[in-house]
């Protein structure tokens, strides 16, 4: 079974991610450097894929391998680890 977002919404500190299996993932938007910075209406300048989210503007990729792994931004030094 391949596992797809559907949604995605943001609050004050966290992004929530609904998946096709019915399941919904928050994690905090301090995970990803890039979305915690941007506005509100960056944010919601995504576009769902079959692989993840990506946000052009913003130059930011998050695949669904990784929300479900618990990990945050790979690409710096602050990197997150589950």
């Amino acid at each position: 079974m391949s596992i797809s977002a559907t949604e995605v919404k943001f609050d004050k500190n966290s992004m929530w991610v609904t998946l096709s299996d019915g399941r919904t993932i928050g994690v905090p938007l301090a995970w990803y450097p890039r979305l915690l910075a941007a506005t509100a209406k960056e944010r919601e300048a995504f576009t769902i894929s079959p692989m993840g989210l990506h946000w052009e503007k913003l130059d930011e990729d998050i695949s669904i391998a990784g929300l479900l792994a618990g990990r945050g931004d790979m690409t710096g030094k602050n990197t997150q680890a589950a």
